[in-house]
């Protein structure tokens, strides 16, 4: 299969974005967290380089199990008392954390659609094929940084059927598709889970940044 990627993750979570001191996590790789993958796999910074790439999401095997865990979890907002110090002993505390093991998936790209001058699909191919010729940092790792891969190569077909996540607006699984890491608000779509291997072209979804809000002007009413 075409520009189709698979990858095996032992263990990783995606908490939900709505999650606070019970870090839920999404049972399937949010789109957001798999672009950033991609980009970390060919050593892109820059979030907007590759905006309008159209990535396709799949699972092979059952759903994942979950985990539970405790874990010590840093809890601060920055501030201009504490300017960026902020004691362990006093910011951190035991929390539950989910995670996912076992986890086996499947990627497609489409790049047809970025206006960047070197496509993501090929800088993904280059990275595979010649890795010397990329500049990265740090362990490949899908989610937090701890969540290292085991490894990512070309889909084969002896790997098993896939199950692609297919946008559904009434489906009930609701994955990022972009957060802005200033708000902390992004953009969601709903999905669902196919049944059928057979790829299904709504499985494309197309990673871009939410057009800012316009700011109305407030109406000065003149004083009588």
């Amino acid at each position: 299969m075409e520009n189709t990627l698979y990858l095996e993750c032992p263990c990783t979570s995606f908490p939900r974005s709505f999650a606070r001191d019970y870090k839920e996590t999404y049972l399937y790789p949010p789109p957001s967290t798999i672009y950033g993958f991609l980009l970390s796999l060919v050593g892109e910074e820059d979030l907007t380089a590759h905006l309008g790439v159209k990535l396709a999401i799949g699972i092979i095997g059952n759903s994942p199990p979950i985990s539970r865990i405790v874990r010590k979890q840093r809890h601060h907002k920055f501030s201009k008392t504490h300017m960026g110090t902020y004691p362990p002993s006093k910011f951190s505390k035991p929390n539950f954390q989910e995670l996912l093991t076992d986890l086996k998936i499947v990627i497609k790209l489409n790049s047809s659609e970025e206006s960047a001058k070197i496509k993501l699909d090929e800088r993904v191919g280059i990275a595979l094929s010649s890795p010397e010729q990329i500049s990265r940092f740090g362990g490949l790792s899908l989610g937090e940084s701890w969540s290292l891969i085991n490894g990512i190569r070309p889909y084969r077909l002896d790997d098993g059927k896939i199950q692609w996540l297919v946008k559904n607006n009434r489906g009930l699984i609701g994955l990022p598709i972009w957060i802005d890491r200033t708000t902390t608000r992004g953009t969601f779509q709903r999905f669902t889970l196919s049944n059928s291997d057979e790829f299904n072209e709504n499985s494309w979804t197309e990673i871009k940044a939410p057009v800012p809000a316009k700011t109305s002007k407030s109406r000065s009413r003149s004083k009588k």
